[in-house]
């Protein structure tokens, strides 16, 4: 299945576009969004994708970032 979200990134030096995919596809069990920022599942969710490994703090246009940004998280929590 493919991603639900997706964002075209242009590097400023080279003047190349890259399509990073993020987001879980389809829609939650009632037909609503899966992403409800402000929630317990929010909470659930920041706290879980900040303890990912690897450098993607550094990069804005890393799928896990865009993620958070979706979800509003800050830190572990998920603001309204």
């Amino acid at each position: 299945m493919e991603k639900r979200f997706k964002k075209i990134v242009t590097n400023p030096e080279t003047g190349r576009k890259k399509t990073v995919k993020f987001g879980q596809a389809g829609a939650a069990k009632d037909g609503g969004d899966r992403i409800r920022p402000g929630t317990q599942k929010g909470d659930a969710y920041c706290a879980r994708s900040a303890k990912i490994k690897g450098d993607w703090k550094s990069d804005p246009n890393s799928p896990n970032n865009l993620s958070r940004k979706k979800w509003k998280c800050e830190g572990s929590k998920s603001k309204k």
